[in-house]
């Protein structure tokens, strides 16, 4: 079994700009955490490009079960991206698939 998580973002930048540097750095802090977080199996990040009304920031990560996306919630680096994400994000969706 694998778990499939994926979280989508608004970020709260009034500028295109501000936006696009919102989304490298939100992209970047969660690409990093691949190698340093060992329950990370696959993780995609990255803008939206079709710039419609979509959502800004989408990640899909796969992770083995449930209980190894606990532990990446929970690590530490993790951690510290969250918390910079909390504060450039409007609004947040996600979803944990079996696939």
């Amino acid at each position: 079994m694998t778990i499939r998580h994926i979280v989508c973002w608004k970020l709260n930048a009034l500028t295109p700009r501000k936006k696009a540097d919102d989304a490298a750095a939100i992209a970047a802090g969660l690409q990093a955490l691949v190698g340093v977080v060992p329950e990370i199996r696959v993780l995609t990040v990255g803008p939206d490009v079709a710039g419609d009304e979509n959502w800004d920031v989408a990640l899909i990560a796969d992770f083995d079960d449930l209980e190894a996306l606990g532990r990446y919630q929970n690590h530490p680096e993790h951690k510290k991206v969250g918390a910079f994400i909390r504060t450039v994000v409007a609004d947040r969706l996600a979803v944990d698939l079996k696939v």
